[in-house]
């Protein structure tokens, strides 16, 4: 078992830093700001620039809970073995302070400077990734289902943040994102899964791990971006530009499944993996540009 060892004030302010995910923590908040800005009718870019810092603030404690309960686990990944915790730089008593004080930080902006209804969202889903979806990841491919529901909320945050109500719109950005979810995630797992294996994480959707079943059902969730991608412009939050656009992107990554279910090798779900990194921001991006 590792114990913390002693560092300079200036890596102990490093692991802090690596503890928020910063890369991961940074696309939350892109997509939190993408619901906020296309809910606006006259965006307020200050208070678009606290929004996006209490979202980063909330998804940083949400992380760090994260690798509180996969302290042990994460030495086992090559992938993560040399992360804050399982590497010695950072004790749990530092990371839970550090976690806490990300979390009520953010969450306190949230509620006082937005609305009720945003700060739920955001303790929902902070709860739902920490506390849920994390121990469900050595059950089985249902992790997965229980994660993508928190993977989903930022955009639905950002509008809500911004209105101050629900509707069918928040309904619709809660939807594209949630069935991107399952590509993405399963394209990750797909490349990852020997690593995952070694912690006893099950997340492929197939018992086979690695085949048909698996990429078929990863192709299957990716139909549901095609219709998926319209409604925004039915229900007049964009133009037709952005529909589109956000359809031929989906018919591409549609193109990238279909790829990986003739091949089922690493290399297919790789290109699937950076496609779907790729297919969100397009899309969102399309659509705030119609707007404006």
């Amino acid at each position: 078992m590792n114990s913390t060892i002693d560092i300079s004030a200036g890596a102990k302010a490093k692991a802090f830093f690596d503890l928020t995910k910063f890369r991961l923590s940074m696309t939350v908040v892109f997509s939190s700001c993408f619901g906020y800005a296309l809910a606006s009718p006259e965006l307020n870019t200050w208070n678009l620039l606290v929004f996006g810092f209490a979202s980063f603030l909330v998804t940083a404690s949400a992380n760090v809970i994260n690798q509180i309960k996969e302290k042990e686990l994460d030495k086992l990944m090559s992938r993560t073995q040399h992360r804050p915790l399982p590497s010695g730089r950072l004790s749990v008593t530092e990371a839970a302070g550090f976690s806490l004080i990300c979390g009520i930080i953010g969450l306190g902006l949230i509620l006082s400077l937005f609305n009720f209804y945003a700060f739920l969202l955001s303790l929902l889903s902070l709860v739902l990734y920490g506390f849920v979806y994390t121990p469900l990841k050595r059950v089985g491919p249902i992790a997965v289902a229980v994660g993508a529901l928190p993977g989903a909320f930022p955009p639905m945050i950002g509008w809500v943040a911004s209105t101050g109500h629900f509707g069918l719109e928040p309904g619709i950005l809660f939807a594209i994102q949630f069935f991107w979810q399952f590509p993405h995630f399963w394209a990750i797992a797909w490349v990852l899964d020997d690593d995952y294996r070694k912690a006893g994480f099950k997340l492929l959707p197939s018992k086979g791990g690695r085949d048909l079943s698996s990429a078929f059902q990863i192709m299957s969730y990716t139909l549901f971006l095609l219709p998926l991608c319209w409604v925004p412009y039915y229900l007049g939050m964009t133009g037709i530009n952005s529909a589109v656009i956000a359809l031929l992107s989906g018919i591409l990554f549609l193109t990238q499944t279909l790829h990986l279910m003739k091949e089922q090798t690493n290399k297919a779900a790789l290109k699937l993996m950076f496609g779907s990194f790729l297919y969100l921001p397009v899309v969102q991006i399309a659509y705030l540009l119609d707007k404006i």
